[in-house]
Order: structure tokens, then C-alpha cells, then sequence
């Protein structure tokens, strides 16, 4: 994927290919055999140590932004692209769907996806009318730093930070979504297979759950593979202006990642915007490129 997606930014006229290095070498191993015009320039070579988290992450993104990179292509999923809109909040990025939940992502062939990102990065191709601001869930606690998701923000009842398995749906205290999506999985399609809500719109929803024996029971696939039933006790749309508060004991968890712990009457506001990072439309870069034979 890395190799198809270098070809696609070379072919469409970039300058220069940066990739992160890691200690599997998948991007670096991808393009140092490949016969590319441009130049390959790779961040975090040589680094004594690998975090293998979200600090390496951030790091690749600093060092990609001080060499003025101006289109990015992500691979991973909902999380992986929560830092990634953390880090650089004005990126224009491309995100390639490769990760768990994979909401935000777009399932794209990858020598394409390199081919919109280099058409915008080269400047053949403007980026301002050919993508727009993403949504995404500001998430301001009343003790610690604010924070931000770009699918979902769920408040959990008897979890832990840092937690990795799956949700345990009776667990589940409220969701606020920017995109309800009954073809996705994770905890978009809670909100998704009632009330779908998408990434065009404004606002979100805000899914109430473990309320009552009398809440709708819905069966939703939480993980890959994985239905399990959640009890819905209501589910409505929230306008963009509209804070909302999370109040604890529990744990919040931003795109899949248990992050915010909130103590006994500790809240957190949250609210949905669009002012995340910019997100490139592929299809409307490519048929441009195609009208102004930039291919021909």
C-alpha cells in the first residue's frame, strides 16, 4: 500500500515523499527500491526508541510539518487519524482505512490516494475547493486539558483508562456522535442503525443507553466480527452550538481509546464543530485533474 501510494504522489508531480520511520520498516522498506523523480526524505531515522505508540505518531508529524509537508496520507484507522487531527489541526490529509473502526477512513485504492494527496501537495490541484473541514467532538474537562474525537466520544460506567478490548456494551453510559453510520462498525452504528447522522451534516447525535428493561435493544457489530446487543434508551440529534455534559464517576473514550477518567461529579463539557483538519476528496481531485488533462 505504501509502494502504490508513493507511485501516485511521484506520478502526479510532488517535489519530495516523506515517510516515518519504524522499526518494522514497512514505509522506508516500501520505497527505497522504487525508481521515484521525487526526492525521499524519511522522519525519525536513527531514533534510539520506538514508543510503537501515539508518541511516535506525533513525532513523525512534527518533523513532517517543519519540512513543510503539504498533503498527508494516513494509514489506520479512527484513532491513528485522532492524533494525527491532535498534532497538525489544519492538516489536509487523505486517510486510507486500515485500522480497526475505520468511520473516518475511506476505503480508496491506495495509488490513488496518493495520486489526489500529490496533486494537492504539488499545487496542480487546489486544495480549498476540493476538500472541507472535518467534524469533530471537542472535549473540554472542568480538571485537565481539553481534548478532541473525530467519530465518537462515550461516556463508559466501571471502566479503566487504557483499556483495550472491546466495549462492554452495559457499560455504556452515553455517545455522542459526528457521524451515525448503520454501514460502519464500533460505536457509530449505536447511533447509526436508529437515527444516521452524516459526515455532510451539521451536528451529531447523542445516544442514551442502560437506562430501563424497557430501553430498544439493538443488535450492533462493536467490533470486527463482533454483534453484540446494546440497550438504546434514546437516541436524537444535537445541533452544532449545543454543550453537553458527561459527568462521572467513569471513563470517556475518544475513537475507541479510553483516555478522559472522571471522578465522582467530575464533568466534562463536550460540543460538536467542524473544525477539523481538511479532508481531501479524491474523486473530486482526481476527475479535476482529469478536466485539466494534468494526466495527459
Amino acid at each position: 500500500m505504501v509502494a502504490r501510494i508513493a507511485a501516485g504522489a511521484d506520478t502526479a508531480g510532488v517535489e519530495s515523499i516523506v515517510v516515518q520511520a519504524e522499526p518494522f520498516r514497512i514505509a522506508t522498506g516500501a520505497v527505497e527500491s522504487m525508481e521515484l523523480a521525487a526526492r525521499v526524505q524519511v522522519v525519525g531515522e536513527g531514533c534510539r526508541r520506538y514508543h510503537n505508540g501515539p508518541e511516535d505518531t506525533v513525532a513523525a508529524i512534527a518533523a513532517m510539518r517543519d519540512l513543510g509537508v503539504t498533503a498527508l496520507v494516513v494509514l489506520g484507522g479512527d484513532g491513528t487519524n485522532r492524533i494525527v487531527a491532535q498534532a497538525w489541526p489544519d492538516a489536509a490529509l487523505v486517510p486510507v482505512s486500515t485500522g480497526t473502526n475505520n468511520v473516518f477512513p475511506r476505503m480508496v485504492e491506495p495509488t490513488l490516494a496518493g495520486a489526489a494527496a500529490g496533486l494537492v501537495a504539488a499545487g496542480r490541484v487546489p486544495l480549498h475547493a476540493h476538500s472541507r473541514r472535518v467534524k469533530v467532538i471537542r472535549v473540554r474537562p472542568y480538571d485537565g486539558p481539553s481534548t478532541l474525537a473525530l467519530v465518537d466520544a462515550v461516556l463508559l460506567r466501571d471502566d479503566f483508562r487504557g483499556n483495550l478490548l472491546p466495549v462492554d456494551p452495559t457499560k455504556i453510559d452515553r455517545i455522542l456522535l459526528t457521524v451515525a453510520s448503520p454501514a460502519a462498525v464500533g460505536m457509530s452504528p449505536v447511533g447509526g442503525l436508529l437515527v444516521p447522522v452524516s459526515a455532510e451534516e451539521e451536528g451529531g447525535l447523542l445516544v442514551t443507553c442502560n437506562r430501563s428493561s424497557g430501553d430498544r435493544r439493538v443488535q450492533v457489530p462493536i467490533s470486527p466480527g463482533l454483534y453484540r446487543e446494546v440497550r438504546v434508551a434514546e437516541a436524537h440529534r444535537v445541533a452544532a452550538a449545543v454543550t453537553l455534559l458527561f459527568e462521572g464517576p467513569g471513563v470517556i473514550a475518544l475513537d475507541g481509546d479510553r483516555e478522559v477518567k472522571l471522578g465522582a461529579r467530575q464533568r466534562a463539557r463536550l460540543h460538536v464543530e467542524r473544525t477539523g483538519p481538511r479532508l481531501i476528496d479524491v474523486d473530486a481531485v482526481l476527475r479535476r485533474a482529469a478536466q485539466d488533462g494534468l494526466f495527459g
